[in-house]
């Protein structure tokens, strides 16, 4: 998440507080279909690795990160939105780039619709002042773990394709430099006319947290995806954070320009809940800090929620009549 996340923790410190129309997967092909947590760990392993140097926006590690998931989308049949897997950022100085991968729907009037997954890619590179040897910021669980979930539920989506709705892959760039490919993205998909249904954004969850949920959700109180995600999945799988509504952050992450120039429900899952996780925006944030078990765990309960979500006969993802604070 963007500097408010940083900010946040201080003041913590402070207080020391081919399109092909085909059947719906038979649920019994749904229960047998599981992530292997060896897929999690070698997804997040590399994107998480030295060799990507952080994945800086614009930056050779970044590079390496995006043609990584450019590969793992074409292997599971994905095909770009645009003329290419990737989608240039217009507002940011150096060459960056979102990957955006579409999934065209099967349902004659539902396929219009688009239904948003991302998570941003990017992190904050090398940090040269940094204390010790290593100064690279690795950003395993800021966001190598979210872009890791959201890939694996692109991988059994991209391979099924039972999707009524159509759906955008999106992997975001410069979220670190104030949501920059968020913003574009968001910007270009409205001057074209797409119809958006919905977003659902995926956001450092490599830490298991300590409440009787499994993640938190952005803007808790804006709309009633919070309801309809537990409803889908048939338990708690998510719930409110007081400390997400202290710092505001339904504007922290990639949800909140989709909100601005769409106003749908657009929200951000994350498991980071300030106090299980010591490593943000820090060199120490490496792929041994995370709960791999608990990804694929993760993973595991947003397949049929996801899916559900996207095949809905009518938009049941809601606004709520709740004003969103500046």
């Amino acid at each position: 998440m963007k500097k408010i996340l940083g900010l946040a923790l201080l003041a913590l410190v402070g207080c020391k507080t081919t399109s092909k129309v085909i059947d719906p997967i038979p649920p019994q092909l749904e229960t047998v279909y599981e992530v292997s947590e060896a897929n999690v760990a070698e997804t997040l392993k590399y994107l998480s690795s030295d060799e990507l140097e952080g994945r800086d926006s614009g930056s050779k590690g970044i590079e390496k990160a995006a043609v990584y998931l450019e590969n793992q989308l074409k292997q599971n049949g994905i095909k770009p939105y645009f003329s290419s897997y990737r989608d240039t950022l217009t507002n940011y100085k150096t060459i960056s780039y979102n990957v955006v991968g579409y999934i065209e729907g099967n349902d004659k009037k539902l396929k219009n619709e688009v239904v948003i997954l991302g998570a941003h890619y990017d992190h904050i590179g090398i940090t040269p002042e940094a204390k010790g040897e290593d100064k690279i910021n690795n950003g395993a669980n800021d966001n190598a773990s979210g872009t890791t979930v959201l890939s694996e539920i692109a991988k059994y989506l991209g391979t099924f394709k039972t999707n009524k709705r159509s759906v955008l892959i999106v992997y975001f760039s410069a979220e670190e430099k104030g949501l920059l490919g968020s913003y574009h993205l968001a910007k270009k998909l409205k001057e074209k006319g797409v119809n958006v249904y919905t977003l659902l954004n995926f956001e450092m969850l490599g830490v298991p947290m300590n409440y009787d949920y499994d993640m938190f959700i952005t803007g808790y109180d804006f709309s009633n995806m919070a309801t309809k995600l537990n409803e889908y999945a048939e338990s708690t799988l998510v719930g409110k954070s007081e400390m997400a509504e202290k710092y505001n952050l339904f504007k922290a992450s990639d949800n909140y320009p989709f909100y601005e120039q769409f106003g749908i429900p657009s929200h951000t899952i994350s498991a980071f809940d300030f106090s299980n996780f010591n490593y943000y925006h820090h060199p120490k944030d490496e792929f041994q800090e995370m709960d791999t078990q608990f990804m694929t765990k993760l993973a595991n309960k947003m397949l049929p929620v996801v899916t559900k979500m996207i095949n809905a006969d009518t938009q049941e993802i809601k606004m709520n009549n709740q004003e969103v604070k500046k």
